[in-house]
C-alpha cells in the first residue's frame, strides 16, 4: 500500500487512488460507478474532501481526506471506518472540485 500512496502528489492522483481503494471494497468495476465529491471548507478554506461512490443495490461507500493532518478516512455501506491511511506526501489542490 506504501507504494500506491507515495505516488499521490496531486488532487487528481488523489482522486483515482479513492475511487480505486473504494471500488476494491465492494469487487465494482471502476468504469462502471463515478465517485462525487465535495470540497470541506472551514472560514472560507479548503480542508478537505469528501467522496462517495454510489453502486448496486444501495451500496454507498465514502471517504474523508482530512488536509491539515494529511490523513485519508475509508469508510463502508453501514458508514463505519475501515481503513485510515496516512499519505508521505502533502496533497496540493490543483484545481477546484465540481
Amino acid at each position: 500500500m506504501t507504494e500506491r500512496t507515495d505516488a499521490i502528489r496531486s488532487l487528481s492522483d488523489l482522486r483515482g487512488f479513492v475511487h480505486g481503494l473504494l471500488c476494491e471494497k465492494e469487487n465494482l468495476v471502476p468504469e462502471q460507478f463515478q465517485m462525487k465529491e465535495m470540497s470541506l471548507v472551514v472560514r472560507g478554506r479548503q480542508c478537505g474532501m469528501q467522496f462517495c461512490l454510489k453502486g448496486p443495490r444501495s451500496v454507498r461507500l465514502g471517504a474523508i481526506w482530512a488536509a491539515d493532518k494529511n490523513m485519508l478516512y475509508f469508510y463502508d455501506t453501514r458508514g463505519e471506518r475501515y481503513m485510515k491511511l496516512r499519505l508521505r506526501q502533502r496533497v496540493f489542490v490543483d484545481a477546484p472540485a465540481a
